[in-house]
């Protein structure tokens, strides 16, 4: 069982998934943890899966790899689903096919949970705007600000940045919260965070480094799915949906139990 697994959602992504791969392989490989990588092509239409396959085949690695794929698009939050169901790892990461969080920001939300103090820790673009080197356009940014204060509003949720791809989950913990999930698209992130946050799971907002990537999938009918689904999360909340979510959370977080036992060293001081 390695220690970490790294999981890349990709939608169309052929013409930098193989630069993405390189980059994530070459960073694991510095790392005194053992690892995986998935990649996730979400239907895509373009030759990703191909190019995908054909690193993976010219560039054999001790590090084991895997693709994920299948004919429909289904949306970001299905894919990550899939990967994290089919994590391995102690830990589970998913990051953006884009790198828009450099990889090397990797152990800001790994290590704390390896250190035991945390179940989730996700990557924040709002504590520490500094960090940001290339900002989005001012209408995608100003709409994503507009999105976090709904979402507080409709969640009770107390975090700054919420869409940030880039989160890493303690499995033993988290995986009956991801089993319980249900939204595809542009809200899955908040759904994931809203039912660690009701379980009682330890959950850190991490500031990390980010920059803008050209050709991102978030557009104007992102934006509509993510209200739409934030409608469809206090709607299932309300009705009782995720409640045997919580329960088997709550159990297997119990002090006690297995999932509760040490985890692996993390990084060395």
């Amino acid at each position: 069982m390695p220690v970490l697994s790294v999981i890349i959602p990709a939608y169309n992504e052929a013409t930098r998934v193989g630069s993405t791969i390189e980059q994530v392989l070459t960073y694991l490989h510095a790392q005194p943890f053992s690892s995986e990588l998935i990649v996730v092509s979400d239907g895509s239409t373009d030759d990703t899966g191909r190019v995908v396959e054909g690193y993976f085949a010219t560039h054999p690695d001790t590090i084991p790899t895997r693709l994920i794929s299948y004919p429909a698009n289904r949306g970001k939050g299905y894919a990550v689903r899939q990967g994290l169901l089919a994590a391995t790892g102690t830990v589970a990461l998913f990051s953006d096919a884009d790198l828009s969080t450099p990889i090397e920001e990797l152990h800001k939300v790994v290590d704390p949970i390896l250190a035991g103090q945390y179940d989730v820790v996700f990557g924040s673009r709002a504590l520490d705007r500094s960090l940001i080197g290339v900002h989005q356009p001012w209408l995608r940014e100003y709409s994503g600000r507009v999105f976090n204060q709904i979402m507080q509003w409709a969640t009770g949720l107390p975090y700054a940045d919420t869409q940030c791809g880039f989160k890493a989950f303690r499995m033993a913990a988290c995986r009956p919260i991801v089993e319980g999930a249900v939204l595809d698209r542009f809200g899955f992130d908040v759904e994931l965070l809203y039912l660690a946050h009701k379980a009682g799971l330890r959950l850190l907002e991490q500031p990390v480094r980010w920059n803008d990537a050209a050709g991102s999938k978030v557009g104007f009918l992102s934006g509509l799915d993510g209200f739409r689904e934030l409608r469809q999360l206090r709607r299932r909340a309300r009705r009782g949906h995720y409640d045997a979510a919580l329960r088997r959370t709550r159990e297997v977080a119990a002090p006690g139990n297995g999932a509760s036992a040490a985890l692996p060293p993390g990084r060395p001081a």
